[in-house]
Formats: structure tokens, sequence, C-alpha cells
């Protein structure tokens, strides 16, 4: 008896000790400096003329101003306790920890309402101890120095609602209305998405949704929130869904907004919104070039099964002008510009080809273009194949190989070369995959981004100097203090004289000079462009690119099937529509020109086929060029007059 009376004794005593503890700690919460919740966890985008194109909370709404049913709902489904506990419920931790370690995997999770606010004003997603610890520090300040109702009110307006953060963004982005005005039906869609954004937005998994309505809604039935009926009228109400905010109809936009928020991510920044106020964040986003490439989509591109991405960016720092990681953000979040790794096919070549010129190749080296098995070791062969095994069978130039984008030059050059001289080239241009000296490799059969592509093409539109895409020129915390801002940093990694010249054969895939037994691959672009660009398409069983640039803009396609299944070659005509739908437009009102001429380059006429040196009887003679020094030599002398030889000694360079 005595030992019993002293257990409880030390129970009482213990008791008292965690009752005293555990009010203290939110005692002292309440001592401490207030939250400032409404400007917290607040980001907002800027374009590049500092217009507002998206925030978090840029349409604060006051609780009592939501409607009743979205409110109920959100409690019923997420936090059902959320007016009894203070800030967290221990019950349902003990069942969520019990039932996880019984099934050996995570089920169930605990976090309330007031835990997930406070989980939102973090910067990153971490998991460690420290970052559990200032969360549960975070949730008890927040029940200690708020009411309910705010805490709540603040949740509802900066929770993520795929993608579109807040209530009232997301009432009108789905429904076109205020949160106001949700019906039941409307806010138990709604109220299911924050679950798992990605898996339960309507427009992007409608069915999967649905099943996240009937959850919400049999929970306000079981919390006695709503009857059965009103639960059976709701679930079979059929929905409109709007799809996008009134001020910005571009279906686009959020890949471009996504590929911010990725670039965040990655910058050291303090780790707390609480810490700066909310952000400011000035985005190097031209809202012209993205609506252009918004209607190049419509206009070009029919095939509502294919998809496709694309980026437009300004070669001489990298900014990233427009983007889009598919053709419509609410049909699919995906953002294909930065993270699908698909076959580039030929638009590898141009590095292939440059790294022949700093080896001794010219415009004018020649290889036979006919049916060839390649031989190596072991016995093993390789038999790559023209486009529709189109030979020409003689010896053509690589401006001609270019122009056709044959195979088997490229293949006989790479072997030439070294397979490993094609591996570290790309390297140098900024290409991050993982790639195998291998002989397909020149013909562009491993996978890469069409991010990393667009910064090995900036190196060529930028005259030999590597610049990294980039989204984000600056950010502010909410008082104007810059946090952060863009260096521009551009090293030079490829020879400016030998990059001109590339650049000059590039232009002869839309070259007519350059008909014979085949055709230039982009020939009929020629009469839909009024500037002078470097281009180069691509294209595999499943993929079809474009790169296009000159020293004022870069533009990249990819389109394709996301399940990678065949595509027919003829679909390339798409985005080669597209590309000059785009810089048609985009430069229509700006003056550009070609890049200025290397003083150490001499330009000469050739016959572009076989690189012989043209004379007054060659159709088609075409301007090459050359290293001083390398040009071809003439021993007939008599011929030296019908030959015009350009010696450049126009502005060096950079």
């Amino acid at each position: 008896m005595k030992k019993l009376k002293k257990l409880l004794k030390i129970f009482i005593f213990c008791m008292a000790i965690f009752i005293t503890l555990y009010y203290g700690v939110y005692f002292v919460a309440s001592l401490t400096k207030k939250l400032n919740i409404n400007t917290a966890n607040g980001y907002y985008l800027y374009d590049s003329s500092n217009n507002l194109i998206n925030g978090t909370s840029d349409q604060w709404i006051k609780l009592e101003n939501i409607s009743k049913f979205l409110i109920d709902a959100t409690i019923s489904v997420e936090d059902k306790n959320f007016y009894k506990h203070q800030g967290f419920d221990y019950l349902r931790i003990a069942k969520s920890l019990y039932i996880n370690l019984v099934n050996r995997k995570t089920l169930q999770g605990a976090s309330t309402i007031s835990q997930q606010y406070a989980k939102n004003l973090f910067l990153t997603f971490d998991k460690t101890w420290e970052r559990k610890a200032k969360e549960a520090w975070l949730t008890i300040k927040l029940e200690s120095q708020y009411s309910k109702d705010e805490i709540l009110e603040g949740y509802l307006n900066t929770i993520n609602y795929g993608g579109v953060y807040g209530i009232e963004n997301a009432s009108y982005y789905y429904f076109n209305k205020s949160a106001s005005e949700l019906t039941l039906a409307e806010s138990t869609i709604l109220a299911g998405i924050p679950k798992s954004p990605s898996n339960y937005s309507p427009l992007l998994n409608y069915e999967k949704s649905k099943e996240r309505q009937y959850l919400v809604l049999n929970s306000m039935v079981e919390n006695k929130f709503i009857t059965q009926k009103e639960m059976d009228e709701a679930y079979s109400t059929e929905l409109v869904f709007y799809g996008y905010i009134e001020n910005n109809k571009l279906k686009t936009l959020r890949y471009y907004e996504d590929a911010v928020m990725d670039e965040l991510d990655k910058l050291d920044l303090p780790n707390s919104f609480l810490e700066t106020g909310g952000l400011k964040i000035y985005t190097t986003l031209d809202m012209n070039a993205q609506t252009i490439l918004e209607n190049a989509i419509r206009e070009e591109f029919p095939d509502e099964e294919m998809q496709l991405s694309s980026i437009v960016m300004n070669p001489n720092n990298g900014e990233v002008l427009a983007l889009a990681g598919g053709t419509d953000y609410t049909k699919s979040q995906f953002n294909r510009a930065l993270y699908a790794k698909r076959q580039v096919g030929s638009t590898l070549k141009p590095f292939l080809y440059y790294v022949a010129l700093e080896n001794g190749f010219t415009e004018s080296t020649t290889f036979t273009s006919e049916e060839t098995t390649f031989v190596f070791s072991n016995d093993k062969t390789y038999s790559p194949a023209n486009y529709n095994n189109k030979y020409g069978n003689k010896d053509i130039t690589m401006a001609a190989a270019i122009s056709y984008s044959e195979n088997i030059y490229a293949v006989k050059t790479h072997l030439f070369l070294g397979e490993e001289t094609l591996v570290e080239m790309l390297k140098r241009v900024g290409i991050t995959a993982k790639l195998e000296a291998i002989p397909s490799l020149a013909l562009g059969s491993k996978e890469i981004t069409l991010i990393d592509m667009m910064s090995a093409y900036g190196t060529l539109a930028s005259s030999g100097y590597k610049v990294e895409p980039y989204f984000i020129k600056k950010i502010e915390d909410s008082n104007g203090n810059v946090l952060y801002e863009h260096k521009d940093s551009r090293e030079q990694v490829l020879n400016s004289s030998l990059v001109y010249i590339m650049n000059e054969i590039l232009t002869s895939t839309y070259n007519y000079n350059f008909i014979d037994y085949n055709y230039p691959t982009c020939f009929d672009l020629a009469s839909k462009i009024t500037n002078k660009y470097s281009v180069k398409t691509g294209t595999t069983d499943t993929d079809h690119l474009i790169f296009g640039y000159n020293k004022d803009i870069v533009v990249g396609i990819w389109s394709g099937y996301d399940d990678n299944k065949p595509s027919d070659a003829s679909n390339g005509k798409y985005i080669r529509n597209m590309w000059a739908n785009i810089v048609e437009n985009y430069m229509k009102d700006k003056k550009t020109s070609w890049y200025n001429l290397p003083n150490n380059v001499v330009g000469v006429l050739m016959n572009p086929i076989s690189g012989t040196v043209a004379t007054s009887d060659t159709k088609n003679a075409t301007m090459f060029y050359y290293i001083k020094g390398t040009e071809p030599t003439y021993k007939d002398s008599s011929l030296e007059a019908l030959i015009p030889t350009i010696k450049l000694e126009d502005d060096k360079q950079e």
C-alpha cells in the first residue's frame, strides 16, 4: 500500500511538472515577438517589366467571407478537432503511429491545420529534426498568439490548391467565382486538393479528384456537417471548370512560374518566410514572348495528344524570356522543358562539326555519302542510315552534310576524331547528362533535357561564350532589401572565329543552293523568315526538335509523345512552323543583324556540294568561310579573277 501511495505521489508530481512545462511553453511563446502571418508565407512574381504575374496571397479573403461549405469541408477532412486542440492532436498522433507501425509503412499522417500552416512558413521542405523542432515551436507560437479563426484564415489564404495559392485565387482559377460563392460540390472538390495537389487537381486527374471529393463528403457526413442526401446531391453535381485566372488566360505561363520556383529552391536564401516577411521575385519573363509562344502553339500545333516543350532565351546573358513545359498546364503539370530527357537526334551534330573545325576540318572537307557499315574490334558492326535512305554516292562537303543532316558523314567525322572528343565538347558547352563515347552519340542517341540543349546552343549564339539559362533576376524581402541578385557570368569556351564559321554553315539548312540529290532539311523555312538565322533540326523515331538563333534570340522546341510511342517524321513540320512563327513575331519590331565578321576569316565562292572552288560555270556558287590560311588555293592562276575571295577585316569578334 505504501509503495502504491509512493508511486501515486510520483505520478502526480510528474504530471504537475509536465502540465507546468506544457502550459509554460505556451505562455513563453505568447510573450515572444508576434508572428506577422498576413505577410509571411507570401511570394510575389514579377515579369521583366516589373508587372505582377502571380502571388501566394495577392487575393486575401476574410474567413467570414469564405463559403461555410469550404470551411467545414477543410476542417472535416484535414483536422476535425481543430477547434479543440492547441496545435497538436495527440490522440490522432498515437492512432497514426499505431497504424503505421502495424503496417510497417506510412499510411496515415497526424498533422493539424496549425502544424501545416507552420510548415508552410518555410521556403524549403527538408525533413531534419532541427526543421521539425522549428515547426513545432512555430505551431505553439501560432496557437499562443492567434485565435483559431485567424489561424484558419491564414491557412486557407496560403495553402497550395494545385499550383494556385490561396482559396480566393483557387476559387477564381477553378470556378471563376469568389470563395464566398462556392457551393458544397465545388467546396468539396477544392478541399480535397491540398492533400496532394498534383494528384487531386480536377484539371489534371478528374477521376482521382472525384474519389477524393467522395472521401471529403463522407467525412462531412460522419462529422455531422451535412446529411447523406446533401452528400449524394453534391457528388452527383456536374461541375464546369474554368482553368485560368481572369487577368491572364495563358495556359502555359504556369510552367514558367514552376521553373522560377525550381530555381528559387536552389538559391542560398533565409530558410523561413518569417525572416523575410515574404518575397518579391523579379523574373526574366517577357510576357510578349510568352504570349507569342503560346499563340504559336495554338496556331501551329494541331495534335492534341502529342506534347511539346519550348524555350525562348536571350543568348547574351541566358535570360529565359518564355517557356512552355507542355501544351496546356491545366492538362499536365509535368514541365518537359526542365525535366524530360529525350533523344536529341541530329541537333547534336553542330557540336560535332564545331570540334571538327577545331581539329583541322573546314566547311569544304568531304566524305563520301554512301551506304556504310562500320566494323570494330571483335567483329562488331554499326550500320547507320540516312533519312529515307538517300545517298549522294559521291563526296560531299561538311556544309552539305549539315544541310541534309547526313548520318554517314556525321559518324565518319565522329570516328575520325575519336568518340571521346564529342563527349568532352558537349561538357564544355553545358550538357550535364552522362554521355557514353559510342558511335551513335554523333546522331543524338542519348537523352538530354531541353534546358541543357538551350545552354549548348546559347554558346553558339553568343559567339562561344557559355551562358547558363536563368529565370530570376532579383529577390527582395517585404521591406525592399535585396536578398539575391543574379550576376551575369560569361566564360568563353569556344573560339569565336570558328563559331562564326559554324553559324554560317547552319544557314545551309534552308539555303536553296544546296538542292541536289537531297533537299535541305529546313528549306520550307526560307520563305517564312525575314532575318538570317542558324537553324538545325533533329528527328528520331519518337522525337522532333528544332533549335534556331541569331545573336539576339535562341528558340528551341521539342515535340513527341510522353509514352515514347513512334511519331511520324512528317510531324516535324509543326515545330518548324512554330519556330518561324515565334522568331518572326518576336523580332518583328526589333532591330537585329548578323554577327560581325572576324578579321581572321576569309570567304571563298565554292561549289556547295563538291567543295571545289567555283568558276564562272558553277551553278549555285555559295560563299564558304575559312580561317585565314586554310582557304582553298588555286593551281590555275587564270581562274583567280573569276573567283572572288573576300578577306574580312571588319570589327573583331569579342
